[in-house]
């Protein structure tokens, strides 16, 4: 594809998060607390990775000009609901930066505890004056995806029905998905697809592994030992040809994301870890100095 869809400033960022390879369905690893490489099974993931109540926020900054502007933050919450993940993101601009470009932006899926396929997204999209309602419900068994589009939710445009190419993730699934692959067999320079559903078609991109980073410092919360990867991003309106994105995440069993950074068409982009809390795990990856 040479050119994006209409896109946000937090659906934006999203993309910027996932680093999972998307290969056809075979068997896990079943000595291994994940899922081994190469073995990924987009329709049917065991979660080992994060639990209920896990809640990660990110500082977002915005480099203009030579000078690192901070200017929002976003927040990904899990919340538990009986047979199923309601994952939850709230991403807001700070008051100090809304008289350049307010955002209040809402993403929520539900998605099978058993599987961590999505069931049902929404999106509410409020940046500077432009409004977006994005309602999808999956139908992973018929390999379907009805939608709903509009600039609210009483106030639908376009009602319309997709088929998917195969078990499919949206721009937030994806994101959990990806925490629950085992990446220790991984060599620098592999590459591997990702594939979501978001914006009314299906994104077939690639990953590169670049391998382990120690001591990567993370302003507030320490230095910790990390695995680097560069997601593909599609040339046009926000990303300029051969952008080089850069994700640090955690080399532990959280695969917590700690830093992503972009070069866009105007400026650059990077979102940090500022806090987070209810993890399944400790932080082994932290380096003590």
């Amino acid at each position: 594809m040479a050119t994006t869809p209409k896109s946000f400033f937090f659906s934006t960022l999203l993309l910027l998060f996932p680093f999972v390879h998307l290969p056809e369905p075979s068997e896990t690893n079943p000595t291994n607390p994940g899922l081994g490489k190469l073995t990924a099974n987009p329709c049917n993931t065991s979660n080992f990775a994060f639990q209920a109540g896990e809640e990660l926020t990110y500082k977002v900054y915005y480099n203009w000009n030579f000078v690192w502007l901070s200017a929002a933050e976003i927040t990904f919450r899990v919340i538990d609901d009986d047979d199923q993940y309601h994952y939850q993101v709230v991403g807001e601009t700070y008051h100090t930066y809304d008289w350049f470009f307010k955002v209040r932006d809402y993403y929520d899926t539900w998605v099978q505890k058993d599987n961590l396929l999505p069931i049902m997204s929404i999106r509410n999209i409020e940046e500077g004056k432009y409004r977006l309602y994005d309602y999808l419900n999956f139908d992973q068994s018929r390999k379907t995806c009805y939608n709903e589009r509009g600039k609210a939710k009483n106030d639908i445009r376009e009602r319309k029905s997709y088929t998917l190419d195969g078990c499919m993730h949206d721009m937030l699934s994806i994101l959990y998905f990806a925490r629950n692959i085992r990446y220790d067999d991984y060599q620098p320079g592999d590459s591997f697809p990702i594939k979501i559903f978001a914006d009314k078609e299906t994104w077939p991109l690639e990953v590169t592994y670049r391998g382990k980073e120690s001591g990567k410092k993370i302003k507030g919360l320490g230095k910790f030992d990390t695995m680097r990867f560069s997601p593909q991003v599609i040339e046009g309106e926000i990303f300029p040809k051969d952008t080089d994105m850069n994700v640090w995440v955690t080399d532990d069993s959280n695969r917590l994301p700690l830093i992503i950074e972009s070069p866009l068409s105007v400026g650059s982009v990077k979102a940090v870890l500022k806090s987070y809390k209810g993890l399944r795990y400790s932080l082994n990856s932290f380096v003590n100095d």
